[in-house]
């Protein structure tokens, strides 16, 4: 081996057995070369550095191998020796992003035809293959599904999604998962022991939980620790592996605790530009974050004794438990429901910086916020008139395991009211840009960042009596219950069955005056005498009710029953108010006047929702 080889080239498994995890992909290749039972194609996808390239050149070895069938290669034979080298004839590796065109797969096809000059078996190997055109892949469909004997293909790539359903159909497709974080800390320790190195065991940790899941990344990052943190009679240290990683240490988490803890703006500012200047990574920051929020949860709910599933050190075992105590269930939810939902956002900011001084602040200034659970209380109970609920002091006081989902908070705790409450909840404007679950100060009433005093001031036309169809437009609809007819005297009548509203919309297919569109948004019903109608709307009540309509509706009515029928109506399923009259009456429902009180501040605007 070449004395500037990485460590990822110099410690390549050789055999099934050395391949870190993969054990089910491990086995049944190991079998079919064991039995001789070889499929014309293979595909083996997964994320980048789990061993697909080393398993495919196993594989190669395995069937070409001079004591084959056998399930593992020597790697003493000539072959074998040739096919670790490169320089074996029968065993050709194609790097698809370079070889991609249909030329270059008819050369390959040409070549499939000749029997194998060396070996047991022809084996091609394409590497990055999703990198093949389309046309390339359909030169290749018919060669894959009957390919000559002692010939097979293996395609390796991480992007299985690009390949056509054509191939893959041909193809025994095995999918290589990420190495576990305790697997991959394991082959890393064994590593430095065969360097001969000296290391802190919490420094290997560190570069498996950098490397996620990936083993060709994990020897990249030791390589360059070991290169650049300490001399070769040095011990590996963590804090070295921090330095030369761009990771924040123990510390920093300890701090970030403390700052969110004492709800402390200013040393959160100043722990973000430490980690700047440090030039630490952001996404395995947040990532920390994430993991650290997870953990802090699982202990909060089950208590030490989660301590104890997480694998983890003693002493951090128990600065965790410390770390846990400090905050309630629910904040900690929160906290770990915002976190996760912002990694994204933040990475692929143009500002990331500013997006995680935005996060962290947000998770500071969590306990001032208002949580659902205390404005479902004040829906439950509600205060007696005249008085306004008092503010919760400690809004995060609840640990019950089941909070809100921090995602449904978008939809403001009001959403969840009970259908005939007031239409505050329908009302209310709300604000996409607050943390999950809670509701921002002073902007929550608004639709606009900055309400311009013509919206805020404006006064709404007071009700009237005049008829619902001279309305002005800001004149809204919302569901409600209105008060029910005066005239009573049908209400203990049975309803006649035979005369059906059906029946009597069918008869005023001819009339004139009463368009047929309006009476369908009215439901009737004979009882006795009286022919009792409700209409969908009071829009569509009002006119109905107007002296020329009600002559033409008891003409036909007489007609379709045979005898006079007098005209009674039903409260409508929904009445009309103004946006004033809507203002005034949603200020007094408790919700909002709890807003208030905490937050200071102001109903700007209503905005009925018709259902």
């Amino acid at each position: 081996m070449a004395a500037n080889a990485s460590l990822a080239a110099l410690y390549r498994p050789q055999t099934f057995a050395e391949v870190v995890g993969q054990d089910m992909v491990k086995s049944i290749l190991s079998r079919a070369a064991r039995e001789d039972r070889v499929a014309p194609a293979y595909l083996l996808s997964g994320t980048r550095g789990v061993g697909k390239t080393t398993i495919a050149r196993i594989f190669a070895k395995a069937l070409n191998c001079e004591h084959a069938p056998t399930g593992e290669p020597c790697n003493q034979c000539d072959a074998c020796r040739r096919i670790t080298q490169g320089s074996f004839v029968d065993v050709v590796e194609i790097d698809g992003a370079s070889n991609r065109g249909i030329d270059d797969i008819r050369r390959l096809r040409d070549a499939v035809g000749y029997a194998p000059l060396e070996g047991r078996y022809k084996v091609f190997i394409i590497d990055e293959a999703h990198m093949l055109t389309k046309e390339a892949f359909n030169a290749l469909l018919k060669t894959l599904e009957e390919p000559p004997a002692r010939v097979t293909f293996i395609m390796a790539t991480t992007e299985q999604h690009k390949f056509p359903v054509t191939i893959i159909s041909r193809c025994q497709h095995f999918v290589f998962r990420q190495i576990p974080e305790a697997v991959l800390e394991e082959h890393i320790c064994d590593i430095l022991h065969r360097e001969g190195r000296e290391f802190e065991p919490e420094a290997a940790r560190l570069i498996a939980r950098r490397a996620a899941g990936s083993v060709r990344d994990s020897m990249s990052l030791l390589g360059q620790v070991l290169a650049l943190g300490c001399a070769p009679d040095e011990p590996l240290t963590a804090r070295q592996a921090r330095e030369v990683l761009g990771l924040a240490g123990r510390e920093v988490m300890d701090q970030l605790l403390d700052a969110l803890a004492g709800q402390n703006a200013v040393g959160i500012t100043a722990l973000v530009r430490e980690l700047l200047a440090q030039g630490a990574d952001m996404g395995f920051f947040l990532r920390e974050l994430c993991s650290l929020w997870r953990n802090l949860f699982l202990i909060r709910q089950a208590g030490p004794g989660a301590a104890r599933e997480l694998n983890l050190p003693e002493a951090e075992e128990k600065r965790l438990i410390a770390a846990a105590s400090r905050f309630t269930l629910t904040y900690i939810h929160a906290a770990w429901q915002m976190t996760l939902d912002s990694q994204r956002r933040i990475l692929t900011s143009l500002e990331p910086s500013a997006g995680l001084e935005l996060l962290l602040l947000n998770l500071a200034m969590l306990p001032r916020l208002l949580p659902l659970e205390d404005l479902g209380a004040a829906l439950q109970t509600p205060p007696a008139a005249g008085t306004a609920p008092a503010p919760s002091a400690a809004p995060f006081s609840s640990s019950a395991p089941s909070s809100p989902a921090p995602q449904q908070a978008s939809s403001a705790p009001v959403s969840a009211m009970p259908e005939r409450s007031i239409p505050a909840p329908a009302a209310v404007v709300r604000e996409e840009a607050a943390p999950p679950a809670f509701v921002e100060k002073k902007e929550a009433f608004s639709a606009q960042a900055a309400p311009a005093p013509s919206v805020a001031e404006k006064k709404l036309p007071e009700p009237s009596a005049a008829p619902v169809q001279d309305l002005t437009e800001e004149v809204k609809t919302v569901e409600t219950q209105a008060p029910e007819t005066r005239n009573e005297d049908w209400k203990n009548v049975p309803v006649d069955a035979s005369l059906t509203w059906d029946a009597f919309l069918e008869t005023c297919q001819e009339n004139r005056d009463i368009p047929i569109p309006m009476l369908r948004q009215v439901t009737g019903e004979v009882r006795g005498d009286w022919l009792v109608l409700q209409a969908f709307s009071q829009v569509i009540g009002q006119q109905l009710r107007r002296k020329e309509k009600l002559h033409v509706l008891e003409q036909l009515a007489a007609a379709w029953a045979g005898r006079p029928l007098r005209i009674a109506f039903r409260p409508p399923q929904k009445i009309v108010r103004t946006e004033a009259e809507l203002k005034e009456e949603i200020q007094q429902h408790p919700v909002i006047r709890k807003f208030q009180d905490v937050y200071d501040a102001r109903l700007v605007r209503c905005t009925p929702i018709n259902r």
